[in-house]
């Protein structure tokens, strides 16, 4: 009988051990919609992609107020936008976090005072560089636009500036775990080497059309060149000519084994 403890008290450490490495190993996403994300990593840093939260008419009131953010270790913008760039200013000033750019656009905010120059980090397509310990974020293509419309605060007048040209993000985490974030973008060819090279095992793609990829680019780009196993479909359904939809996305998919994890604003999930 004593031994047949020992063997369930072993067990039970031996399972709850398990547990704690499963989960010191899992990272968090959570959509605000559109394109805005909060990525809480495996070590616990916080990366914003595309903060477009307090004005954001997909986002959950509960999460709008800014102030409970909390910590925010740095912040990606795919391009100039205005559903893109959203409450950056405002966030980077409250929580001092680095706000990663293309270069162009990175001196248009400089310029502007809307980012200080110190904390932006300007950088580009192809060069990785790792801003935060044991994370690495590589810059690639995205097929878009990209300008900055800008409201003087003296004047009150809207002007348009340079946002550089629009990208997407592969951002490999602590533990390997590695997520292409495609910004807003069309399919382009060099999608297969994306998949080929950085072989993201999260692809997180607009599908609402218009602007962006709809759902029938979106599959072709995750069947034929991506070959994505997980996806998570995004810029959809938040303004009038955003149609797509994810069960358009899945019937597009087909018999590709791949899994549409089909996330609601104000959503987390752990990966």
């Amino acid at each position: 009988m004593k031994r047949v403890l020992i063997i369930i008290v072993a067990l039970s450490f031996l399972v709850v051990s398990l547990a704690v490495v499963r989960d010191a190993s899992a990272w968090d996403l959570l959509w605000y919609g559109q394109s805005s994300f909060k990525v809480t990593t495996p070590g616990g840093k916080v990366i914003l992609i595309d903060p477009f939260i307090s004005g954001n008419p997909k986002t959950p009131e509960r999460l709008k107020d800014l102030s409970k953010l909390g910590n925010v270790d740095l912040i990606l913008l795919t391009h100039g936008h205005g559903d893109h760039i959203g409450d950056t200013s405002k966030i980077a000033e409250m929580t001092k976090a680095k706000v990663g750019v293309n270069a162009d656009m990175g001196h248009t905010l400089g310029i502007l005072e809307i980012v200080p120059y110190e904390q932006l980090i300007r950088f580009n397509k192809s060069g990785p560089i790792s801003p935060l310990k044991d994370i690495t974020i590589t810059m690639v293509h995205a097929e878009h636009s990209s300008e900055i419309v800008h409201t003087d605060p003296v004047t009150k007048k809207k002007m348009v500036y340079p946002g550089g040209e629009p990208g997407g993000y592969i951002i490999k985490l602590e533990n390997g775990y590695t997520v292409y974030f495609a910004g807003d973008t069309g399919v382009f060819g060099d999608m297969k080497f994306i998949g080929e090279f950085y072989k993201p095992d999260l692809s997180i793609l607009p599908i609402g059309g218009h602007f962006t990829m709809d759902p029938a680019h979106a599959a072709y780009a995750v069947k034929n060149l991506l070959k994505s196993k997980l996806v998570v479909p995004v810029h959809y359904g938040t303004f009038g000519p955003l149609k797509g939809t994810p069960d358009e996305l899945k019937k597009a998919l087909g018999d590709f084994p791949a899994k549409v994890v089909v996330m609601q604003p104000g959503d987390t999930k752990s990966f």
